[in-house]
């Protein structure tokens, strides 16, 4: 078994392992695999911002936050902006990937003209001297890369166009794959974070924590999210054998890959208690969050829980028309920041349904993003409780720059800011009410997190209390 740093990634999964999200099967509902990364490092940048609209003139340094879901709704023509850690591939399978992206544009960017003749000369040096064939392209967008790399910002990034259009499926609900999301931590091991709802890889018994050792094969230890996600990647009905580390002994599995549904929101209604899980901020957030605060409202629930755990982002639109679901009519979501300017606010449009419903946040180490900002704002703006464990703290924003070539830059232009001012990049959101959960805890079915908010609720309920305004 070749695995590097056994010891470290052992005690670095027992971290990751105990604090997991998931559902209270109380509440009837199947427990989520969301153990969080702990303080394990996720792996740079691959945010998707699909590519629609017109270009915006270079001078400006954001584009102005959008009100529709679909691009091609927006006025003015004008693409969204994604925000987030998680990213899925076309495949199901997720990596876990620290973004934030702000807007899509084309833009001819003025410079300082460089010197080049190191280039140059490494360029030639290899071309006269290296023993083989050189793809001139790669070559290329290895120097791009490289340039990229040098600014020494883990958020800002290059994708070339095949990187990007394998990535542009994400948040979109419907993926083919196996359905488990994956995440690198520092020890530069791929381990499993998290597992879909009634997904091949939950069926076939992949755990949170498990090291991912060798796809079809071939070792994987060595390599990177993105190698090991086009590695176990495939058509459904394809299967992918998949060997894994757990408590330092080999297993070994056997998938089929399928077509899989992943609606982002899921909610129920238990002894007057609406529950709303939000995976993602994804296509479908808004208008199936929107169905559930309503038939929650219809059914005149005491209180609402809203689990953000091991919700690692998405757009931020999505966020803010659910944070708009509490907020009323022109509340402050976030503000973004470059320095002391502010680049632009994103406010809430309206509906605030749910504004008069004591509501608590279950919140954990691999909520980020834009779950921090959906949860900043309830805790700043109608005083939600926030339950569970600190939050991943990413509170920078990214833009996506089109390359000629059509590869993608994604560079980090700004900080966003809660409601009360506070940026949580690096120190996160830090809960009201700290629970911690253990994997056995989780592996049994004893979410006592969610248990927290629901006592936290009943009290409030009892006490005539509503802890929103």
């Amino acid at each position: 078994m070749r695995l590097t740093k056994d010891d470290k990634r052992k005690q670095e999964s027992d971290k990751a392992n105990s604090t997991p999200g998931g559902l209270d099967a109380d509440l009837g509902l199947a427990p989520v695999a969301g153990v969080q990364p702990a303080e394990a490092e996720l792996v740079d940048t691959t945010e998707v911002v699909k590519l629609t609209g017109r270009d915006e003139p270079a001078d400006q340094r954001r584009l102005n936050p959008p009100r529709s879901i679909h691009p091609d709704k927006q006025p003015g023509g004008k693409a969204r902006r994604t925000i987030g850690l998680r990213t899925s591939l076309a495949v199901a399978v997720m990596t876990c990937l620290i973004g934030f992206a702000v807007g899509t544009r084309l833009q001819n960017l003025s410079v300082t003209q460089l010197d080049y003749t190191s280039l140059g000369d490494v360029y030639n040096a290899l071309s006269a001297k290296y023993d083989g064939a050189i793809d001139r392209s790669k070559l290329l967008i290895g120097a791009a890369k490289g340039l990229v790399d040098a600014v020494g910002d883990k958020y800002t990034s290059y994708m070339t166009a095949k990187e990007y259009a394998d990535l542009e499926t994400d948040l979109s609900g419907e993926l083919n794959g196996i359905g488990v999301e994956i995440g690198l931590g520092n020890d530069g091991l791929v381990s499993v974070i998290s597992t879909l709802d009634d997904s091949p890889a939950r069926k076939a018994g992949l755990l949170p924590g498990d090291i991912i050792e060798k796809v079809d094969g071939d070792d994987m230890t060595s390599q990177s999210t993105s190698v090991v996600a086009n590695r176990i990647r495939g058509k459904a009905g394809t299967t992918v054998k998949i060997v894994v580390v757990r408590d330092r002994a080999e297993k070994s599995f056997q998938i089929t890959r399928t077509k899989i549904e992943n609606p982002s929101v899921k909610w129920s209604i238990k002894d007057g208690i609406g529950y709303i899980r939000v995976s993602t901020f994804g296509d479908d957030t808004g208008a199936l969050a929107e169905k559930a605060a309503k038939e929650l409202v219809d059914k005149k629930v005491k209180g609402v829980v809203l689990d953000l755990r091991s919700n690692t982002g998405g757009y931020v639109n999505a966020a803010q028309e659910l944070a708009s679901l509490w907020l009323k009519q022109g509340e402050l979501i976030t503000t973004e920041r470059a320095g002391s300017k502010i680049l632009g606010k994103v406010t809430a449009s309206g509906g605030d349904i749910l504004n008069k419903v004591p509501t608590v946040v279950l919140i954990d180490g691999a909520t980020a993003s834009a779950s921090e900002i959906t949860a900043g704002a309830l805790r700043d703006k109608v005083g939600a409780k926030l339950v569970g464990t600190k939050s991943y703290g990413k509170g920078l924003v990214q833009e996506i720059v089109d390359l000629k070539n059509g590869d993608k830059l994604k560079v980090t232009i700004a900080k966003w800011y809660t409601p009360n001012g506070d940026n949580i990049n690096q120190a996160g959101l830090k809960p009201d009410i700290e629970v911690k959960m253990t994997a056995q805890q989780y592996n049994a079915g004893n979410d006592t997190q969610l248990k927290k908010a629901l006592e936290v609720l009943k009290m409030a309920k009892d006490a005539g209390v509503v802890l929103p305004r």
